[in-house]
């Protein structure tokens, strides 16, 4: 058995090297397990680190798809509302197209009709209900302008004066010019042409 021998006060000291040679492995066993235990529990961390990054990745990829979803959906629902809205605008227009084509036609139907219904009998009683309403309105004595073929229906207290083209009618007005009065077919039809529009898209809606 090996022996160390030291001089301290001039006494002999004896150690037993075995002894120190057991204790010194003790002491390297002891520090490689603290460093196993060390690099454990870092490595314990590292994974703890990594997991907790992977979820916080994981939690903000899903976050972000779910807004790029939710935009891409609200994007889609815009769209969408502007496509049947776009729709609505045009199935209207087609329908305010038609029906002024039918209020266009319903006009000319009707103008022809008034062209027409100055050549019946009946056009001269009409003739003296808008004198005498024109009288009623402007004076007893009433200047009149009106067609060249209608001159022959004014008697008393009227004066005709120069001719115009109309479908029928006359424009009236006093001896002094002050007032006048249009009483001509196509004033009349522009005058209850909101009355017969309304009629008329009864019967179309």
């Amino acid at each position: 058995m090996d022996y160390w021998f030291r001089f301290r006060n001039y006494l002999v000291i004896r150690y037993t090297l075995g002894r120190n040679t057991l204790s010194i492995d003790k002491f390297v066993t002891e520090i490689q397990n603290r460093k196993k235990n060390d690099l454990a529990e870092l490595d314990k961390k590292l994974n703890d680190k990594k997991s907790e990054t992977d979820a916080k990745k994981n939690s903000a990829v899903k976050e972000l798809k779910a807004n790029y979803a939710n935009e891409a959906k609200t994007k889609a629902e815009r769209e969408g509302a502007r496509i049947v809205e776009a729709g609505k605008l045009e199935a209207k227009k087609i329908l305010f197209d038609a029906i002024n084509k039918n209020l266009d036609s319903t006009f000319d139907v009707i103008k022809k009709e008034l062209g027409g219904y100055s050549k019946k009998p009946e056009y001269k009683q009409v003739i003296q209900k808008l004198v005498d309403y024109s009288k009623k309105v402007l004076a007893k004595e009433i200047v009149v302008r009106c067609r060249e073929e209608d001159k022959s229906f004014f008697k008393s207290g009227v004066k005709v004066g120069s001719t115009i083209q109309t479908l029928g009618g006359f424009i009236a007005e006093n001896k002094e010019g002050t007032k006048e009065i249009d009483l001509t077919f196509e004033e009349l039809l522009r005058n209850n042409e909101d009355e017969i529009k309304n009629t008329v898209l009864e019967k179309i809606l």
